[in-house]
């Protein structure tokens, strides 16, 4: 497509500086950013849909099949139960290069049921959207009808790809679709999330390795015969007590938490079975697998010295995230272009209720309204995500959206709240919005994507891909 004006982009991805010229491609961007406006709110009420389903990772069976109803309703072919996933799917649409594939969350949270309320009440269900994957989805979905549209009237040419992400919470869904193949003709990924702020992806994230331990003994009656038990929930503890004196030895940017997911039944019974949960989190992949293996180390020291029997299943695994600082400047430009949250004098009340309830310092509600600079951080976040695993197979680039009242954590009754509010909502089109645009200027601009390539393959080096969980199938069960 032709455009009478053009901006100029400079990055120093290299020591020698680049300079890319993108068509700006103005009247095509508004036109993608006044349709999505148009469509607030029927994008609103899918996201609330899925939020009220609230379905944890691996069961989303409705919400996968509301974003797949959406897609095929809007001209796309679904692929549905891709890599072994029932709630996996691909919906594409079009054909030919370039490729342009965008990430769709949909998993909830156990344990954060919460209602829309500025105050912590629960909604009487089992989980809740405290990570907002009812509106990253959503967003997802939209931001591909819209390339689709734009496709259709022939304005774009090349291949768009919407993937139904099942699991990020702990299940490493992507990396069962990395594993199979399912991003090896993509040029370049596009991904969002939701946040208290706007601004573009350029910290890395943990890298992650995941296990449940679990330990068998011998049952037995706790005070007649104590002697003849040997006890799981003695190895769990035993576990437990080592990995914490293991913290101080290793890097201190290591991030280790468990959880005991089963201790026994009845205090006056020798439980002959018990479970714990673990994260093993490092700023790299090959750190993260080396403290990993000596946490199992202790889990067989504990079953030795306890007299009981261990297995440990791999849960989940991933890669940190490789930042791609082309596609980067490209998503900054065009989310200035779009602009942050505009709360109305009821969300602002709101937002006031939801901040009265933090226990620590708190930015202000106007930042909602603004966009981060973009600012090169190298140090990694304080998560993990499967998207990085996306990031060592094909340049990806993400944004945040403020989808949360400023200062709101990920993970809390506060976030569940915001998501089922405008706020929430119209931080979901605030990244509808600039993904689409950002694909528009990918389809537009061959020469981004050559450059954002070259950028990949410098910062992955000789690396050969490799998941972290191995070659297990996918844990279907694991929020059982």
């Amino acid at each position: 497509m032709s455009s009478l004006f053009t901006w100029v982009l400079f990055t120093n991805v290299t020591a020698q500086k680049k300079k890319i010229v993108i068509n700006s491609n103005d009247a095509l961007k508004t036109e993608a950013i006044n349709e999505l406006q148009s469509k607030y709110a029927d994008y609103k009420k899918i996201a609330l849909q899925i939020w009220d389903y609230a379905e944890v990772g691996y069961k989303e069976t409705k919400s996968s099949a509301l974003h797949q109803k959406t897609l095929q309703d809007a001209g796309f072919t679904v692929q549905a139960g891709v890599a072994d996933i029932p709630t996996a799917f691909v919906a594409t649409y079009g054909s030919g290069k370039p490729v342009i594939g965008i990430l769709a969350e949909f998993d909830a949270l156990p344990g954060l049921s919460q209602t829309n309320a500025p105050e912590k009440q629960t909604a009487g269900k089992n989980a809740g959207h405290g990570c907002g994957h009812h509106l990253f989805g959503t967003a997802s979905v939209a931001a591909g009808i819209e390339i689709k549209k734009l496709m259709e009237s022939r304005k774009l040419s090349g291949t768009i790809k919407v993937y139904g992400c099942p699991a990020e919470e702990g299940g490493s869904g992507k990396v069962y679709m990395v594993r199979a193949g399912l991003f090896n003709d993509v040029d370049v990924v596009i991904h969002w999330h939701p946040g208290d702020a706007n601004g573009v992806t350029i910290t890395s994230a943990l890298a992650n390795k995941s296990a449940k331990f679990r330990f068998y003994g011998i049952a037995a009656h706790a005070a007649a015969s104590p002697e003849r038990g040997r006890s799981a929930l003695d190895a769990v503890e035993s576990m437990d007590y080592m990995v914490n004196m293991m913290r101080e030895h290793v890097p201190q940017e290591t991030r280790i938490h468990y959880i005991i997911t089963n201790g026994g039944k009845a205090p006056n019974v020798v439980p002959d079975f018990a479970e714990s949960y673990y994260y093993v989190r490092h700023p790299k992949k090959d750190d993260v697998v080396a403290i990993f293996d000596r946490v199992v180390k202790a889990a067989e020291g504990a079953a030795l010295g306890t007299e009981t029997r261990m297995e440990y299943e791999i849960i989940g695994g991933t890669h940190d995230l490789l930042i791609n600082h082309i596609l980067a400047d490209v998503m900054q430009k065009n989310l200035e272009k779009v602009g942050g949250v505009i709360y109305t004098p009821e969300e602002i009340e709101y937002a006031h209720k939801i901040q009265s309830t933090f226990t620590f310092k708190y930015p202000e509600i106007s930042t909602a309204a603004t966009i981060k600079p973009e600012k090169d951080d190298k140090d990694a976040g304080g998560g993990s995500t499967d998207v990085g695993d996306v990031s060592y197979t094909v340049p990806t680039v993400g944004m945040n959206a403020a989808t949360w009242v400023p200062g709101t954590p990920a993970h809390s009754w506060q976030a569940v709240a915001c998501g089922g509010t405008d706020i929430g909502i119209k931080g979901m089109m605030v990244a509808a919005k600039t993904m689409s645009v950002t694909a528009i200027d990918l389809f537009t601009t061959p020469a981004l994507i050559d450059k954002a390539k070259e950028e990949f393959k410098q910062a992955k080096g000789d690396y050969q891909y490799k998941a972290l969980l191995g070659d297990r199938k996918p844990a279907l069960n694991y929020r059982d």
